[in-house]
């Protein structure tokens, strides 16, 4: 069966949800909304992943093994779930970074000649 373009779509925005989580991850554990609220400082406000899209994704990364999760109590004195990468997720997250930077250069050399063609 095909995948429609929107199944790709989808699997393009999973895949850099995914890796930004790891990213974050990176510097120790956090719980959900720290994650989130990390990737919304890091992008300068340019970057805000809604609650329906952050948590799947950490369910999904735990799932696949890239994460742990265990509770602990947030600043606020909460009781929060707080997620650490693991050894896989490390390695997932170099993959996704060689990955990353392979498509931003593919992207800058398509712009580079299409603004080099108006001249």
């Amino acid at each position: 069966m095909a995948t429609s373009p929107d199944d790709r779509r989808l699997e393009l925005l999973q895949a850099t949800l995914d890796m930004l989580i790891l990213r974050t991850l990176q510097w120790g554990p956090q719980h959900g909304h720290g994650i989130g609220q990390a990737i919304r400082s890091q992008s300068d406000d340019l970057l805000r992943v809604e609650t329906g899209s952050l948590y799947p994704a950490l369910h999904r990364l735990v799932k696949r093994g890239l994460l742990e999760a265990e509770w602990g109590v947030s600043e606020a004195k909460q009781r929060a779930r707080y997620y650490r990468l693991t050894p896989a997720g490390k390695a997932q997250l170099v993959r996704e970074q060689d990955r990353w930077s392979l498509l931003v250069r593919a992207i800058g050399r398509v712009m580079n000649a299409a603004a080099a063609s108006e001249e």
